[in-house]
């Protein structure tokens, strides 16, 4: 409930410029430029009128904390930065089309360059696909997305005891033997790529290769990142980025974890999610996953992505160790 006179809870609340079924991100006391389609799993509750400038309704369950402050807010001005989750789903919509295209009609994993990986996580494609933001939003063309490239099996260097990314500003533990240099190619959503894989899946013939990661880099402008006060709403579209653009749909999504964190004294958010499928060519079921935004001091917050299988359970136990290892640089 929301109280005259106080700014409300951080959350998902319909456009002040009143676009119909859009969303957009209040942090607490004020507008982000993070915005996103209503549609399931995503949505505002009823609520009062807007008064003063305020949101008109409550946030749904998957708000997080943010800043809050007294006075009436006001929708932020200035260039918008990057793209809106909207954006980002168009971009996936896209994918999922040349996935339609390149198979024969099931949903197998699909060769094409662009073999799934234990990565990236994305949430189960809604059906039908939520209305995405009008296109004056969208702030130019979206770029094609990488492809990937054959692994190299590079492994590091003996003695190796951290993956250092001098790009995002972060380091972090190698992981060990069996644990290869990722070497896979660059990705949309980071302007570069570190870090490590470990293979648990691959099938020649089927052009699969599925694997479980822990990578790092800078990220992309295609998630908008305003200072502090955007690691939530940008740690959430950078899940959903993951999750609709690297994992087999359908699949459903579990949230674990949605919280600040405090990493080497920089503000930080950690996002966690289970992924479930059952999707013919896969050997795994769902995927433990790991998204954490730090505020390294730069423009581009510093992504930390830690993805493991369920055909490996006994790794789950990475995720918190590389967590908990995380130096700023």
């Amino acid at each position: 409930m929301t109280v005259p006179g106080q700014p409300p809870p951080p959350g998902w609340y319909p456009d002040p410029d009143g676009v119909p079924g859009l969303l957009r991100w209040w942090h607490g006391a004020g507008w982000a430029d993070l915005t996103a389609p209503m549609g399931p799993g995503l949505s505002a509750g009823p609520g009062p009128p807007a008064e003063r400038g305020y949101p008109a309704g409550p946030p749904d369950d998957e708000s997080t904390a943010g800043a809050g402050a007294p006075g009436a807010p006001a929708r932020r001005g200035g260039r918008r930065v990057g793209w809106t989750l909207g954006g980002v789903l168009l971009v996936v919509v896209g994918l999922v089309v040349a996935l339609v295209v390149g198979t024969s009609g099931d949903r197998d994993p699909v060769a094409n360059g662009t073999s799934p990986s234990a990565s990236p996580s994305p949430s189960p494609l809604p059906s039908p696909l939520p209305p995405l933001p009008s296109p004056p939003l969208l702030p130019g063309p979206l770029p094609e997305p990488p492809q990937q490239e054959p692994a190299a099996r590079t492994p590091f260097p003996p003695g190796t005891e951290r993956v250092v990314d001098e790009a995002a500003g972060i380091a972090y533990p190698y992981l060990g033997e069996g644990w290869y240099r990722y070497d896979l190619g660059d990705r949309v959503e980071t302007t570069s790529v570190t870090g490590q894989y470990l293979v648990t899946q691959e099938d020649a013939a089927a052009d699969l290769l599925y694997f479980a990661e822990c990578t790092s880099g800078p990220v992309a402008d295609i998630i908008g990142y305003d200072g502090p006060d955007d690691l939530a709403p940008a740690a959430l579209a950078m899940s959903e980025w993951k999750r609709l653009a690297y994992y087999p749909a359908p699949h459903s999504v579990a949230v674990l974890r949605d919280e600040p964190r405090t990493v080497d004294g920089r503000p930080a958010h950690l996002r966690e999610f289970e992924l479930s499928w059952d999707v013919r060519g896969y050997e795994a079921h769902g995927e433990r996953v790991a998204v954490l935004l730090v505020d390294v001091g730069d423009p581009a917050p510093a992504l930390l992505f830690v993805s493991v299988p369920d055909t490996h359970p006994d790794l789950y136990g990475v995720i918190d160790r590389v967590l908990e290892g995380v130096d700023v640089l």
